[in-house]
């Protein structure tokens, strides 16, 4: 059996951060497991601008995003196994993994790093009714489509949830001369990003129907058209104000899924909630040396956060290998009063007293809220907003004094006051 110190499986832009940030703590024998043809995950199809505000201060496509990395990457002289498809993890850091160059192989690593990123809901998950036409893609499907093979899935569009791929194909097809009839989301808020909907929906006055949802599709051999309703506070559609929409493509955007069947078989504890691994504060799992990044932990709005977290992954991972320790005393952070989730679910109560970011969505849209941060019953921290909404991740920064007197206490509580 093959051993390696550090395995990062997926070569995306969490697994990349996670490399150079391992490597620049220190550690030296790393290796990346990645699936497809190239490193970059799916920045690769992601031609758009608006990479890299946070983490370079400039615009950049993602594919240049991704290359900033891959350059990091190849200049350390990080190891990675592309065309690589890893079919098991277990709790004791066996991994098996093949490859048309090594075959079957069984890597025993001392410390993993899940990068795996996630997926997009498919239609079977939604339960639509109607044939099996073709003309039915997920959104992330026809932007790989048009952005990397130049192929143009259909000419009259409609988009079924408002999620960030499905505003941006909205624009994407829009330049390919398609024609996007309307974007149907069945809550009555976006799920995207608020600059996505401005700068992909009303700046090429394409309609978005918000309580809105497609409750049939029409076609035999190819879609012809789709049947929405409008739907009442229960999601359930309301019959009597059903319309048809001719089109002859149907781009699903509803919702993303951490890819999470590795964690699974490691037993490491998911989330209900997130879909992801539950974490500590140095994004380690209830697996002693199995750590979790960017969108296999929990969805992200923006590549520059997942940066972040993934660097915080690769350093926590380096400190672990170099000490092997781990508290089992945690305080748990509860959640209550519109605060949907929070990640990290809990810390560790070790002699690390270094500042933590509290990163969580809301569960609706507020107005003129405060998200207040409590501890034994007495607010520590109080961040006013004049709007929350699910689309956009709220984070709270705890500095060194604030985490030296969390780990000495034991109830920790997230939630909104003030709420409208």
């Amino acid at each position: 059996m093959k051993t390696c110190r550090l395995v990062i499986i997926g070569g995306g832009p969490a697994g990349l951060a996670a490399a150079v940030s391992a490597n620049e703590a220190g550690e030296r024998d790393i290796l990346i497991l990645e699936r497809d043809e190239a490193l970059g995950g799916i920045l690769n199809q992601c031609i758009h601008n608006g990479f890299g505000l946070h983490t370079f201060r400039e615009e950049l496509t993602g594919p240049e995003y991704a290359n900033r990395y891959i350059e990091e990457v190849n200049n350390r002289k990080i190891a990675y196994k592309l065309n690589t498809t890893v079919l098991s993890i277990t709790s004791n850091k066996v991994i098996s993994y093949v490859n048309t160059t090594d075959g079957f192989v069984r890597l025993k690593a001392e410390a993993i790093i899940l990068a795996c990123g996630c997926r997009e809901r498919p239609r079977g998950a939604i339960n639509i009714a109607g044939s099996r036409p073709a003309g039915i893609f997920s959104a992330g499907t026809a932007q790989k489509l048009v952005n990397i093979d130049g192929l143009l899935p259909g000419k009259e569009i409609v988009i079924l949830g408002s999620g960030d791929i499905g505003l941006i194909m909205a624009r994407r097809m829009t330049y390919e001369s398609a024609k996007v009839k309307a974007v149907v989301e069945i809550m009555p808020y976006s799920s995207g990003l608020n600059r996505n909907i401005v700068q992909c929906l009303n700046d090429y006055n394409i309609p978005i129907l918000f309580s809105h949802t497609v409750v049939e599709i029409k076609g035999k051999d190819r879609l012809t058209s789709v049947i929405i309703a409008q739907v009442d506070s229960s999601l359930k559609p309301i019959l009597h104000t059903t319309h048809e929409i001719k089109c002859d493509t149907l781009l699903l955007s509803v919702g993303l899924i951490p890819e999470n069947e590795l964690a699974k078989n490691a037993e490491v504890e998911l989330s209900s909630v997130t879909g992801g691994a539950i974490v500590n504060e140095k994004l380690m799992t209830n697996i002693d040396g199995i750590f979790a990044c960017g969108n296999v932990l929990h969805v992200h709005d923006l590549v520059d956060y997942v940066t972040t977290e993934s660097m915080l992954a690769g350093k926590s991972a380096v400190q672990y290998l170099n000490t092997h320790s781990n508290e089992d005393r945690v305080i748990n952070i509860n959640v209550k009063n519109g605060i949907r989730y929070v990640v990290p679910q809990h810390i560790s109560c070790d002699n690390d007293y270094s500042a933590i970011t509290l990163k969580m969505r809301v569960n609706n849209v507020y107005r003129n809220t405060s998200i207040v941060v409590s501890l034994e019953g007495v607010e520590i921290i109080t961040k006013k907003k004049p709007i929350c909404t699910p689309g956009e991740m709220e984070t709270i920064n705890l500095h060194s004094e604030l985490v030296r007197k969390i780990k000495n206490g034991s109830n920790l509580v997230v939630e909104l006051k003030g709420r409208e």
